[in-house]
């Protein structure tokens, strides 16, 4: 793709490693070609619409809204644009003088005359230079100001996407694809940013070209101009009819473009499956389709955009044809000199590129008001409270949990957890099983408030926690997942993650409690040394301690344990099991269990299936009822043997 630009990076969250979910590789954007300016209708710069705003009105009112704060600079950018464009657009008539001056001399020199007055010349030559010196520099001054606010202000809106990702709730993750997410944080600032900085200069520069030429052009000869301006409508026509045509294979290019990407991502980031189950042949057919179909909209995008050049020429060189023609004749009856002949051209080539290049504004300020529709869309996407009014104060909480006729569902139409009731006691291991899908993690995420339930109270010493702030509600929780998640950076670093401030010390004492200490200080460079991105240099369940550690550090009043350890083997689960006995002393506990052996010990189990509590006690007590826990336990026991 010709005009690929490089992603600028957004601050992001640390990315996991060791984590199944690879960050996907953002779509390349796909441009139009540029083609070489010059002759009438010189062939403009066909960006690629991509796809028209619903609201394009509305939208640019937003974004005008907010390009408003910079308005001293775009002032600023627009008087420097102005006087820039006016000096090299007097450039050309100086340059007809000097032509004149030297045609003039030689007449004179044959005819016995002095000859060329080479001290005029040399003037006319100094004034040339200054002036497109000046304008050069005026040009400069523009760029330079108009990048400046152009990366503020991408800069502001990866900012606020990026704090906006923290405030939506997780059902918009659950309904928005993460690579349409990356999308409008890479792609569509990325859009905004070219067709901003390109779109606005474009505009200035254009308008004033198109004034100030056809000024000069008339200041010249009348007639010429108006010969000049019957080759427009022509070139407008072909220019109007190969947009048109082109716009919709650039569309179908970027549709397949996504396409393509999105099926890399997949590939790469569930590679060992696909080698495992022998799948490189037919993931290799699938992208061979979807990339034939890329090759194909691309090439013929290409050849409409590539085809404007002949032909503009073309049509160009014909009009060339007819003003050489008068004039040579006005020159010869005396009504032009021969350097306004030179000047003229230069001046039709400076007056319908312009012409162009406004045509393609707009095309130009569609991308870009369809890419900031996207980005808009997702900056006022409905976010989940973060605060309440008089928010209750976590001091003091003991971790008593209560849930009462709780009813929850991911979708209103349909309900996961339909009544669920329980009670648990300060300090109490609460153990929750049950089969797939029986709604176990969904009871964690509702307890954290992921997702707020339809009906019902959760309630922690009494107290809702729909009252609490949900960043102080979230700091009662210490959590261990099965799939463990460790950043790029030191050992240090990915243990202090749950409590910034904790010294050395402390990240030391958490890593001694959960037994990881011994291993750290076995590795070259102990706590400071560096996981990789895949954390693959350290074993499943060293990552698992160190989860452990940092959870300990975190110091919680409730421990979340989703089975940490179901993929590591028999001599590194007894030490886990170890360490998650020091981090679950003293606190209120919830296992998420799918191996039902490691949870004889538990206070209670709860036994979910379908949403509910069928069954809940002691593990002696549930066997002893002989009911749904008894007939789970006993065929896990049974495929064991």
């Amino acid at each position: 793709m010709n005009n690929e630009k490089k992603n600028q990076q957004m601050p992001m969250p640390p990315r996991p490693a060791g984590s199944n979910q690879q960050m996907p590789m953002p779509p390349r954007p796909a441009g139009g070609r540029r083609g070489p300016g010059g002759g009438f209708g010189g062939p403009p710069h066909l960006m690629m619409a991509g796809q028209k705003a619903k609201d394009f009105k509305g939208t640019m009112k937003k974004l005008l809204k907010i390009l408003s704060r910079y308005k001293v600079g775009f002032l600023f950018i627009f008087i420097t644009a102005i006087a820039g464009t006016i000096f090299s657009i007097i450039g050309p008539r100086i340059m007809g003088n000097a032509t004149t001056t030297i045609t003039e001399g030689i007449m004179s020199k044959i005819q016995g005359g002095p000859g060329i007055d080479f001290t005029a010349l040399g003037k006319i030559i100094l004034t040339i230079i200054v002036l497109y010196a000046v304008s050069a520099t005026f040009n400069f001054i523009q760029g330079w100001f108009l990048n400046g606010i152009s990366q503020k202000l991408m800069y502001k809106f990866r900012n606020d996407i990026s704090e906006k990702i923290h405030r939506l709730p997780m059902n918009y993750f659950d309904k928005v694809p993460h690579g349409e997410i990356l999308s409008r944080i890479t792609n569509d600032v990325d859009t905004l940013n070219n067709s901003l900085s390109q779109g606005l200069t474009t505009l200035v520069t254009s308008v004033i070209t198109v004034i100030g030429v056809l000024f000069m052009m008339l200041r010249i000869s009348i007639t010429m101009t108006l010969l000049a301006l019957l080759i427009l409508p022509i070139s407008g026509f072909v220019v109007s009819k190969v947009i048109k045509k082109s716009q919709k294979y650039f569309r179908q290019q970027q549709e397949y473009l996504g396409r393509v990407n999105a099926q890399v991502e997949e590939v790469f980031s569930g590679l060992t499956i696909v080698k495992a189950f022998n799948k490189e042949a037919e993931s290799s057919r699938e992208f061979a389709a979807k990339n034939d179909k890329l090759y194909e909209s691309a090439w013929k995008s290409q050849f409409l955009s590539g085809l404007m050049m002949p032909v503009m020429q073309f049509i160009g060189n014909l009009g060339y044809v007819g003003v050489a023609i008068l004039g040579g004749y006005l020159a010869i009856i005396g009504k032009i000199k021969v350097g306004d002949i030179q000047s003229f051209f230069v001046y039709i080539r400076n007056f319908t590129q312009p012409i162009n290049q406004l045509t393609q504004v707009a095309n130009m300020f569609q991308a870009t008001a369809a890419a900031a529709e996207r980005v808009f869309e997702f900056l006022e996407a409905e976010e989940e409270p973060q605060t309440v009014e008089n928010p209750l104060k976590t001091e003091g909480i003991q971790g008593n949990v209560e849930f009462r006729n709780v009813k929850f569902g991911y979708y209103p139409d349909k309900i996961v957890i339909k009544n669920f009731n329980a009670k648990i006691a300060q300090g109490q291991k609460v153990a929750i099983v049950g089969p797939t899908g029986a709604g176990k993690t969904t009871i964690v995420k509702l307890l954290m408030r992921f997702y707020d339930i339809n009906d019902g109270d959760i309630l922690i010493d009494g107290k809702n926690i729909r009252d609490f702030n949900r960043s102080d509600l979230r700091k009662l929780f210490g959590m261990v997942l099965q799939d463990a998640w460790l950043f790029n950076g030191t050992i240090m670093d990915n243990i202090r993650y749950s409590k910034l401030d904790a010294t050395d010390e402390e990240v030391i004492r958490a890593a001694k409690a959960a037994h990881v200490h011994h291993f750290i200080s076995t590795l070259p460079d102990g706590y400071k040394m560096v996981l990789n991105e895949d954390a693959s240099n350290v074993s499943q369940g060293q990552k698992q301690l160190l989860t452990i550690a940092r959870a300990i550090l975190a110091d919680p009043k409730i421990l979340i344990l989703d089975e940490a350890t179901s993929s590591v083997d028999t001599r590194t689960e007894l030490l886990i099991q170890k360490a998650m006995d020091s981090l679950m002393k003293g606190r209120t506990c919830f296992i998420i269990a799918h191996r039902l052996s490691t949870i004889r010990d538990a206070d209670l189990i709860l036994v979910m299936n379908e949403g509910d509590i069928v069954e809940q006690g002691t593990h002696e007590e549930l066997l002893a009822k002989g009911g749904f826990y008894a007939n789970l336990y006993n065929s896990q026991f049974e495929q064991s043997a």
